[in-house]
């Protein structure tokens, strides 16, 4: 048996500390708190979260809102209904839509979004479309074709209609 193993009876309680009772018990005039300060006094501590009066930190993070994405995927976003000006079986990509004027900026990599009406067959290759974009390109006889690596989910294969 070592002197670490040394356990108390099982059981058995150990008496609680009388503070400021005299040296001779171990904990008389400052009951072991040390000489002045916040700590010292009477009547516990400060509350949970204080900081010192320093901003504590459920006050510095913002309120109801998530953290920003630190390397957010940045797409050139068009609406379906935008795509209704070009003529039937065009091949709709991010270089031909800025030369035909619809779009003015490149933004990073294509992406078709789903809002208003299309009435033409296109051929869209673009990186990711929603599935409304999708439903309705095919719907008026066109095709999706996802472009590059872009894509998180399983590498799709080219739709034809």
């Amino acid at each position: 048996m070592r002197l670490e193993d040394a356990q108390p009876k099982a059981g058995s309680k150990t008496r609680r500390r009388r503070l400021g009772r005299g040296i001779s018990a171990g904990q008389g005039a400052s009951c072991g708190k040390g000489m002045r300060g916040q700590k010292s006094r009477s009547g516990g501590s400060t509350r949970p979260g204080f900081e010192g009066g320093q901003n504590p930190l459920y006050r510095r993070l913002p309120k109801l809102k998530s953290f920003p994405l630190v390397n957010r995927k940045q797409y050139t976003t068009i609406n379906v209904g935008r795509l209704a000006s070009l003529d039937a079986n065009t091949e709709v990509t991010l270089s031909s839509l800025i030369e035909a004027g619809i779009l003015t900026s490149d933004r990073g990599p294509l992406k078709i979004l789903g809002d208003g009406e299309l009435n033409v067959a296109l051929q869209v290759k673009a990186a990711a479309f929603t599935q409304s974009a999708r439903s309705k390109i095919e719907a008026a006889g066109g095709s999706c074709e996802v472009l590059g690596a872009d894509n998180t989910g399983g590498e799709e294969p080219a739709e034809s209609a």
